[in-house]
């Protein structure tokens, strides 16, 4: 019976052994988690766009698609140009956020006072604040119509010339009338925090585009 137990021993310590070399030998130091959306190991890359028409650059998160023919249609008189980043589709895909969601650079140049108000049309919220040294008047508005959520928020630049705003576009769906488990909550938190990161990033300058996935016009 001991050396039975003995033989049982030595075979444990030697297939251990033989797994550690193993392990050793092509254990690369890498996991592979499934991408829920909510998970990123490396910090999210950045690039830039630039435009010489609008006169400016900002810096905005890999993944987020440039639409160069953005329009904002704000009445039948009134047309407000600019550039918008769309969020990822992977960012929204099964969440209840849409992808037409994103953060656009708006320029009114005949505006003779740069607020927030001039870019929304009503439901109005408005408030001044100062941060890293710039002033923003901001507005913001929302709405729902047929289980759709709509939230926007605008950063005008109280002292630029002309006058520039970033609208933030927030368009979901009411979660609670989707079956239960059918999508998840999107992650307001990180859509708010790459929002603010491209505005911050806000530079004048004329230059020429370097943006890498535009919208072809």
């Amino acid at each position: 019976m001991e050396n039975k137990g003995l033989i049982g021993l030595t075979i444990f310590i030697v297939l251990g052994v033989a797994s550690f070399f193993v392990w050793d030998t092509f254990f690369d130091g890498t996991i592979e988690v499934e991408d829920d959306g909510s998970i990123t190991v490396e910090e999210d890359k950045t690039l830039t766009y630039a435009s010489s028409t609008l006169g400016f650059s900002v810096k905005y998160p890999e993944g987020y698609t440039v639409d160069e023919m953005y329009v904002n249609q704000f009445t039948d008189k009134k047309v407000i140009h600019g550039v918008k980043f769309l969020v990822p589709g992977k960012f929204a895909i099964g969440t209840n956020l849409s992808i037409d969601t994103g953060i656009a650079v708006e320029s009114l140049p005949r505006a003779k006072s740069c607020t927030g108000d001039i870019y929304l049309l009503a439901d109005v919220s408005s408030y001044t604040m100062r941060e890293r040294g710039i002033e923003y008047l901001i507005a913001t508005s929302s709405g729902a119509a047929a289980g759709n959520l709509y939230e926007e928020i605008v950063y005008a630049l109280a002292t630029s010339s002309p006058c520039t705003a970033f609208r933030y576009f927030i368009h979901s769906g009411n979660i609670g009338n989707y079956e239960p488990g059918a999508v998840r909550a999107f992650d307001r938190a990180k859509l708010l925090s790459d929002f603010d990161t491209i505005r911050w990033s806000l530079i004048f300058g004329r230059e020429e585009s370097t943006s890498t996935n535009a919208i072809p016009q």
